[in-house]
C-alpha cells in the first residue's frame, strides 16, 4: 500500500498558495485492507473512505470509462493494480495531475509542473471531452488563477467548445453546475469565468441570456463601453473588486438580462429593460435552482436598479414605493445589498470605476428614516388592522418628503 497526496494540494503548494483541502490516493490496497486500519467508507459510486482520526478523504486508485450523458455516466473500476500514473490521467488539468509522496517527491507524468510554470491550464487526455462538468471548471480556473496569467490552451478550448455543441452540457444537473457557479463566481475575477464560457461556446447553451448581451449597444454618454456584454463582465468585476458576497455577485450577472430583449431598431436606448429582464432573471435563477436568497435579489435588482441610479430624483412617494419593495423593515440587509449592486453597476463603465456614488448614502438615510416612524403614537391614537397600515405609510410618507427637502437644501 503507497499513500500519496494528489490534485489540488499538490498544485497550490508549488503555486505557494495556502493549501486547505488535501485528497490522497492510495496505491496497491483493497477495500478490506481500509476497513481493517479502521478508515470508514463513504463512496456510494467508489470506493473512498474517511481517515480515522483527520477525517481526510483517502481514495483508492481507480479507472473510469465513460457510460452514459453527463458528470454521473462514468464506470468505475478500482483494484491493487491500478496504478499511480493510470489515476492521474482520469483528471482534468495536468496541473491537477501530479502527486507527492510523504517526503514531497513529486510524480508528474503529464507535465503540469511544467504547465505550471508556463501558465497553462491545459487537459490531461483527450478523455477530458467525456465530462461536460470539466467547461466549467476549467473556466472556474481561469478565474481562480486570471490574477497569476493562467491562460486556457488553445486545444483544451477546442475540447470545451466541442462538448458545448455537442449536447452534454444539456444533461448537467442544476446542483452540478450552481457548485461550479456559485465557486467561480465567488473568485477574485469571476468575470474571466464568463469571458472564457464564452469563448468556448458554452455561455450560449447555459446562460443564452447573458450571451446574447455582446454585441448589443448602449448610449456613449452613459455606458462609454457601449456593449451591454461588456458592461455586465465590468459589473461583476466591481463587485469582487468590492468583495461583495454571493447574492450581489449574481444579481449584477443578471441585472441587464432585459437589453438582450431590445429590438436592434430601438438601440442604443433600452426602454422598459428592468421589467422586460424579470421573466429572463426568473428563468435563469430556475434553471440553475439558485438559492432563494439569490434569486429575490436578482430579480429585485433586475426591476429596480435604475430606480437606484435615479434615487436623488425620485419623488417620496416613489421613494416609499421603493422601501416597501425592499420591506426594509424586516429585511434591512436586503436593501443594503440593493444599494451596493447599484453601485457595482454604475462603477462597471469604462472610465468610471472611480465614480462616487452618493445615491447610496442617500438610499441607506430614506430607509432610516422610514424604519424611524413610530408605531406606538398611531396605536395609541385607535389605529389597528388595515387602517393602521395606512396611517404608518402615511407618516412614512411625511417623513420621506422631510428628508428629500432637507437633503436638497
Amino acid at each position: 500500500m503507497q499513500i500519496y497526496k494528489v490534485g489540488g494540494a499538490v498544485r497550490d503548494r508549488l503555486l505557494g498558495k495556502p493549501v486547505t483541502d488535501i485528497d490522497w490516493v492510495v496505491v496497491g490496497a483493497t477495500t478490506e485492507e481500509m476497513l481493517a486500519k479502521g478508515f470508514r467508507p463513504v463512496g456510494a459510486d467508489f470506493p473512498v473512505f474517511l481517515h480515522p482520526k483527520s477525517g481526510e478523504e483517502y481514495a483508492l486508485a481507480r479507472t473510469e470509462r465513460k457510460s452514459g450523458r453527463g458528470y454521473g455516466g462514468f464506470t468505475f473500476h478500482a483494484s491493487p493494480e491500478v496504478t499511480l500514473e493510470e489515476d492521474l490521467i482520469r483528471r482534468d488539468l495536468t496541473i491537477n495531475a501530479m502527486a507527492e509522496d510523504d517526503q514531497q517527491n513529486l510524480t508528474d507524468p503529464y507535465h503540469g509542473q511544467r504547465d505550471l510554470e508556463e501558465r497553462i491550464l491545459r487537459h490531461v487526455s483527450p478523455a477530458f471531452a467525456e465530462d461536460p462538468l470539466r467547461v466549467l471548471r476549467v473556466a472556474r480556473f481561469a478565474a481562480r488563477y486570471a490574477e497569476l496569467g493562467f491562460k486556457v490552451a488553445p486545444e483544451t478550448l477546442e475540447l470545451m467548445r466541442q462538448l458545448s455543441e455537442s449536447g452534454e452540457l444539456e444533461a448537467l444537473t442544476a446542483e452540478r453546475s450552481w457548485k461550479e457557479i456559485f465557486r467561480a463566481l465567488m473568485e477574485d475575477q469571476p468575470q474571466v469565468f464568463i469571458q472564457v464560457l464564452r469563448d468556448c461556446g458554452a455561455l450560449k447553451v447555459l446562460m443564452p441570456e447573458v450571451d446574447a448581451l455582446f454585441g448589443v449597444p448602449q448610449p456613449e454618454a452613459h455606458h462609454p463601453e457601449i456593449d451591454s456584454g461588456i458592461h455586465t463582465l465590468s459589473v461583476l468585476e466591481q463587485s469582487a473588486l468590492h468583495k461583495q458576497p454571493l447574492t450581489v455577485r449574481w444579481a449584477c450577472l443578471l441585472h441587464d438580462l432585459g437589453k438582450g430583449l431590445t429590438p436592434e431598431e430601438e438601440w442604443p436606448r433600452h426602454i422598459a429593460h428592468e421589467h422586460k429582464g424579470l421573466k429572463l432573471i426568473k428563468a435563469v435563477n430556475e434553471r440553475f435552482k439558485a438559492p432563494k436568497d439569490c434569486q429575490e435579489l436578482a430579480l429585485l435588482v433586475g426591476q429596480y436598479h435604475t430606480h437606484g441610479h435615479r434615487a436623488l430624483e425620485l419623488k417620496a412617494s416613489t421613494l416609499l414605493e421603493l422601501l416597501q419593495s425592499f420591506d426594509v423593515y424586516r429585511r434591512p440587509q436586503r436593501f443594503e445589498e440593493f444599494i451596493v449592486a447599484c453601485e457595482m453597476d454604475a462603477r462597471g463603465r469604462k472610465g468610471l470605476e472611480q465614480r462616487s456614488y452618493p445615491q447610496a448614502d442617500y438610499l441607506r438615510g430614506a430607509a432610516n428614516v422610514a424604519r424611524g416612524v413610530a408605531v406606538q403614537p398611531l396605536l395609541e391614537k385607535g389605529f389597528k388592522g388595515p387602517e393602521l397600515g395606512e396611517a404608518l405609510k402615511r407618516e412614512r410618507l411625511k417623513a420621506l418628503k422631510v428628508y428629500k427637502e432637507s437633503a436638497a437644501s
